[in-house]
């Protein structure tokens, strides 16, 4: 049997937890495999104008296989990536991320009423894709939210820092980076993360997993100004000198309750309500199938 594939996910847990030896003491056989910073970026940041539209996401990446055993994304890919028959949902746990959209100090713009008819940058089919969608539907028509799928997460930090893009929605370390840097939030879309399970992993090794990280999150409560350094980790050099990481949030924070069908349906309903998935993707809304 293939050791348990354990990958960072740009927030503190999985780091505490391989820090701490938590994956070992719960008895999991693993490797730690680190998310390298280039996985959060597309390097569309690298352009002299505004990129091309860039069509591929969270759920992109499900359809073609993260290599490892268990991966996290925004409760809205998770869910359709499960029903699409591309892992099974974890119904144990979830994650809460901060995540908001912002604009850069000098701008006009003061309340989400203003963003009306304005492109806001996102990624596609990812967690800024739909929490923009969610949290600006109730300032505005849904017909005057624009939206500009702008690369992945680093790529949407740099657009904004390097005033490529007007606005632009982000969650996690980048959040707090540009807040340091002066950047307004204009509203904040913090939003559920759900975890997909591979087809061979083996459910107690999951469960390992989970325990581990559950002795991690609770370290991260009591002092999370001694794990904050590996942010930076996550983030490319050149944000190090610009911010000072002690001044950081905790960033997602693991919640341990279930994921239940009631929500699992909603929020099925939710992304079809929006017609933003072809119906290739869409897959079924069958809890127990989906569900773990």
């Amino acid at each position: 049997m293939s050791k348990f594939r354990v990958q960072s996910h740009g927030r503190l847990q999985e780091w505490v937890a391989e820090e701490k030896g938590y994956f070992k003491k719960e008895g999991l056989d693993y490797d730690f495999i680190v998310k390298p910073i280039a996985a959060w970026s597309g390097n569309v940041q690298s352009t002299e104008s505004a990129p091309a539209e860039v069509r591929e996401g969270a759920y992109e990446s499900f359809e073609a296989g993260r290599g490892c055993h268990i991966s996290a994304a925004c409760h809205w890919a998770v869910t359709m990536a499960a029903s699409g028959g591309h892992g099974r949902m974890w119904g144990h746990a979830y994650a809460v991320t901060p995540s908001g959209i912002y604009v850069p100090p000098e701008s006009s713009i003061r309340k989400p009423e203003d963003l009306a008819n304005v492109e806001v940058v996102v990624g596609y089919h990812t967690g800024s894709h739909f929490s923009t969608l969610q949290g600006l539907e109730k300032f505005l028509r849904r017909e005057e939210i624009r939206l500009r799928f702008a690369g992945l997460l680093l790529d949407r930090l740099a657009l904004l820092v390097d005033r490529k893009a007007e606005v632009g929605s982000l969650f996690g370390a980048p959040v707090y980076v540009v807040e340091q840097l002066g950047f307004r939030k204009i509203v904040d879309t913090t939003f559920m993360v759900g975890f997909l399970v591979t087809g061979d992993a083996e459910q107690e090794d999951v469960e390992r997993y989970f325990r581990a990280l559950r002795r991690a999150q609770q370290d991260i409560d009591a002092e999370p100004e001694i794990y904050k350094h590996y942010f930076l980790n996550e983030l490319p050099e050149k944000y190090h000198a610009m911010v000072d990481i002690r001044a950081f949030g905790p960033g997602e924070r693991l919640v341990f309750e279930p994921y239940t069908q009631e929500l699992f349906e909603r929020t099925h309903r939710w992304v079809e309500s929006w017609d933003l998935f072809p119906a290739e993707q869409a897959g079924t809304t069958d809890y127990e199938n989906s569900v773990l």
